[in-house]
């Protein structure tokens, strides 16, 4: 199992997770043009993306999944809550509704969704497996949560979203009913509450962690770093950070 992040951020996200010939793309927040240069900058095409798996509805998650899976005729999954607002945009591509948070299979990749506190219709956060190794995701939640803890327990690797320092966030011209909002229970993951979920987790077989979905304007890689390098006991620069622009390359779960 590998993966990669095309981009990360308020900007547009993208996450490709493969597992010998399947590869599902998680989330699309881009331009159509701008998605396929991004997975040529990962060696990939548009057909080797077997299909496209919805967090939830807000644009910088699925603003371009309707138009690249029409284009390239891939199929969509997502749940009933976030299809339910994107109904039209869907109607003549192939959705596959998540439902129950149920698992499912895309090819030789497991997909297992799980409910997290976001302000969004029915988000869904996932764990990818190969029968053997797991990758956890867990963006979009402003707390976390027991179920949360479980899912994430034990994984290979960790996509953990650290979307703003706190004190940079209340200090900034963002207006306060935004700034309640990012740090509310249905918001989005600081730097301390990501240090505090990943120490509340079992850690034993983590081989990449890697920090995603940092605010450009109210965070930075070297805070994220430094918030969660003391729970791994490692040096700073061994935590990876996915980038708005330029992503994050290859990472091999062995």
């Amino acid at each position: 199992m590998r993966f990669c992040y095309l981009g990360s951020g308020s900007q547009g996200n993208g996450l490709v997770v493969e597992v010998g010939r399947s590869r599902v793309l998680l989330d699309c927040g881009f331009t159509l043009g701008d998605t396929v240069a991004r997975l040529a900058r990962a060696g990939l095409t548009p057909e080797d993306i077997d299909a496209v798996v919805v967090t939830h509805e807000h644009d910088d998650h699925v603003g371009g999944v309707a138009r690249f899976a029409r284009r390239h005729r891939r199929t969509v999954w997502a749940t009933r809550g976030t299809l339910r607002g994107r109904e039209a945009d869907f109607a003549d591509i192939d959705v596959r509704t998540i439902d129950g948070y149920r698992a499912f299979a895309v090819g030789d990749i497991e997909v297992r969704p799980y409910p997290v506190p976001h302000d969004a219709a029915e988000p869904a956060q996932m764990v990818f497996g190969d029968g053997a190794r797991r990758l956890g995701v867990i963006t979009d939640a402003g707390c976390s949560t027991p179920h949360i803890e479980a899912m994430l327990s034990g994984c290979d690797a960790l996509a953990l979203e650290c979307n703003h320092d706190r004190d940079r966030l209340m200090g900034s011209a963002y207006p306060y009913s935004l700034k309640l909002r990012i740090t509310g229970r249905l918001g989005h993951l600081d730097n301390g509450q990501a240090a505090a979920l990943l120490a509340a987790l079992d850690r034993s077989r983590l081989q990449h962690v890697v920090a995603v979905h940092l605010s450009q304007q109210n965070n930075a890689p070297e805070l994220a770093r430094a918030a969660l390098a003391p729970v791994l006991g490692c040096a700073p620069d061994w935590i990876a950070v996915a980038d708005q622009a330029a992503g994050l390359d290859w990472r091999d779960v062995r």
